[in-house]
C-alpha cells in the first residue's frame, strides 16, 4: 500500500496474496524459488485457496533447521530504519522482522548465527533520517537492510546506500523507493496500492472517484498513479487531501460523499486510525450508503478496522491487499505466521495485519538470502545475496519475489482486493495486475519482461 504516502505517509500497507499449496518445512530457503504462486499473472486470475483444507499445522520450531537449539555463533546484524511520530507509527514492522529472526535463532539461527536487527526511529525530520543511516553503518556495524519503512527515508539516504552498494528489503513509501536500484520492497507503497484501489473502483462502474489522502510529503506522487488509470478509463478523478490526525471527521465524510454523488466511489489513502474515523463519521451521519461503494489503500487491509466498523460495511467497502489475507487462508505459511506473531511477537502492537505481514515477509526473504552465503558474513557477501534472492515463493504475495540487478524496483505489482465481513477480511478479488495506466507499472513491466 507502497507502498498512499498517505497510508503510508501513513501508511502502509500490505496484504495481499491467496498462496495456494507451499510446502514450508522453515522459515528459511526450504521453497521454492523457481515456481509461480497461483493466481500469478494477467486479469483476475483463478486463485488456488487452501481455505480450512490444510491439515499442516505450523508451529515456530520450523523456523530453523535445529529446532530448539539456540543459534552460538557471531550475530548477523541488519538495520531498519521506521517513521514513529504522532499519528504514523511503521515500528510494527521491523517488530515482527525481528520477531521473525528471534524465532530463527531460536532453531539454529542462519548457518549457525544468530540474525540481530538494529532498529532507528525518525519523525520525518531529514537530518535525523540522514544521521540513522550513519550510525546504523558507522556504530552498528549492520551488514544489510532490512525492515525500513519510513515516509522520507529512500529520499534521503538512497544516494548513501548506493554510495555503499546496501541493497535495502524494505517496505517503501517515498517515490525513491520505486525509483532508484537499491531498494526493493514487499509492499506496492502507497501510489500503487492506491492504483490497485481506484482500479476496483472503476471495474465496479463507478461514475465518478473521489480521491483522499494525508497531507503529508509526496501527495503528488501518489496521486498521480490513480489519475492515470482513471482517465485510462475516461473516469473523472478528484484529489482531496487532509491534515492528520483528523480533527472534524464529519466534515470530511460528508465533504467526500457529496463530492462523489451516489453512483461515485470514494478511495481514501491512510493508515487505519485516520480512514476509520472518516468510515465511522459516515456510519454516524448514515453516509454508507450515499455512494456507490467505499475503498481504500492496503493499509485498511486489517481485521481490526472490519470488526471495529462492524456488520454494516459487509461488501461495501472495498480494499487493496498487497499480501495475502490472513483469513481464510489456512495455508503452512500463514500458520507460520501467526505462531511466531503469538510467541515472538509481544513488540507488535497491531497484531495480525499488513504490517506485521510486510515485517514476516521481509526477515522471510532476508533469512532465505543470508542462507545462501557460503563465505564469512560481510556487506559485500550479504548484500550481493539480498540483490541475487530471485522468483522466492514467500508464501504472502500474489507472484514469486525477486530483487535482481534492475535500475529502479516495482517487485510487488500484483494483488488482491478484500472486502469486510462479520469482522473479517475476505477476498472480494484474486490476484489482479495493478493496471500498466500507470506509466512506472509500465516502464518496469517493460524492464523485467514481465506483462
Amino acid at each position: 500500500m507502497l507502498p498512499s504516502i498517505s497510508r503510508h505517509g501513513r501508511f502502509l500497507g500490505l496484504l495481499v496474496a491467496i498462496v495456494g499449496a507451499i510446502a514450508i518445512t522453515g522459515c528459511g530457503s526450504s521453497k521454492s524459488t523457481t515456481s509461480a504462486a497461483p493466481g500469478a499473472g494477467g486479469g483476475s486470475a483463478s486463485t488456488t485457496s487452501t481455505s480450512g483444507g490444510s491439515s499442516a499445522s505450523a508451529n515456530t520450531s520450523q523456523c530453523g533447521p535445529k529446532p530448539g537449539v539456540a543459534a552460538t555463533g557471531t550475530p548477523i546484524v541488519l538495520g531498519a530504519i521506521n517513521t514513529k511520530q504522532p499519528g504514523t507509527d511503521f515500528t510494527d514492522i521491523s517488530n515482527m522482522a525481528q520477531a521473525y529472526f528471534n524465532c530463527v535463532n531460536a532453531n539454529g539461527g542462519v548457518n549457525g548465527h544468530p540474525v540481530k536487527l538494529q532498529l532507528q526511529t525518525e519523525a520525518t525530520q531529514p537530518p535525523q533520517i540522514a544521521a540513522a543511516s550513519k550510525l546504523l553503518v558507522q556504530t552498528d556495524h549492520v551488514l544489510g537492510i532490512a525492515g525500513t519503512s519510513s515516509i522520507l527515508e529512500c529520499t534521503i539516504n538512497h544516494a548513501y546506500w548506493e554510495k555503499l552498494s546496501y541493497k535495502a528489503i524494505a517496505a517503501g513509501i517515498a517515490p525513491e523507493c520505486y525509483s532508484t536500484p537499491n531498494y526493493a520492497d514487499v509492499n506496492m507503497g502507497p501510489r500503487y496500492s492506491s492504483d490497485g484501489a481506484v482500479q476496483y473502483a472503476i471495474s465496479q462502474h463507478v461514475s465518478k472517484i473521489v480521491f483522499d489522502q494525508s497531507n503529508v510529503p509526496g501527495t503528488g506522487y501518489i496521486a498521480a498513479g490513480p489519475n492515470a488509470i482513471a482517465k485510462a478509463s475516461n473516469v473523472p478523478i478528484q484529489d482531496q487531501t487532509e491534515n492528520v490526525p483528523i480533527q472534524d471527521a464529519n466534515s470530511v465524510a460528508l465533504k467526500l460523499v457529496n463530492a462523489a454523488g451516489s453512483n461515485g466511489a470514494v478511495v481514501l489513502n491512510f493508515t487505519p486510525p485516520e480512514a476509520l474515523v472518516i468510515l465511522q463519521a459516515a456510519q454516524k451521519l448514515g453516509l454508507e450508503d450515499r455512494v456507490k461503494l467505499w475503498g481504500c489503500s492496503t493499509p485498511c487491509d486489517t481485521d481490526f478496522l472490519a470488526s471495529t466498523l462492524g456488520s454494516k460495511w459487509n461488501h461495501k467497502f472495498f480494499v487493496n491487499a498487497e499480501l495475502t489475507p490472513p483469513d481464510p487462508v489456512n495455508s503452512p505459511t500463514m500458520q507460520l505466521y501467526k505462531a511466531i506473531l503469538k510467541q515472538y511477537g509481544s513488540s507488535v502492537t497491531g497484531g495480525i495485519g499488513s504490517f506485521s505481514q510486510m515485517g514476516f515477509t521481509i526477515a522471510e526473504i532476508a533469512t532465505h538470502a543470508l542462507e545462501s552465503v557460503t563465505g564469512p558474513y560481510t556487506v559485500q557477501s550479504v548484500n550481493k545475496a539480498f540483490e541475487n534472492v530471485k522468483n522466492f515463493n514467500t508464501g504472502m504475495l500474489c507472484e514469486p519475489w525477486t530483487f535482481g540487478p534492475y535500475p529502479f524496483h516495482i517487485a510487488n505489482n500484483v494483488d488482491y482486493t478484500v472486502t469486510p465481513e462479520n469482522g473479517k477480511m475476505v477476498i472480494a478479488q484474486g490476484c489482479t495486475p495493478i493496471s500498466a495506466a500507470d506509466p512506472q507499472i509500465a516502464a518496469y513491466r517493460k524492464l523485467t519482461g514481465g506483462t
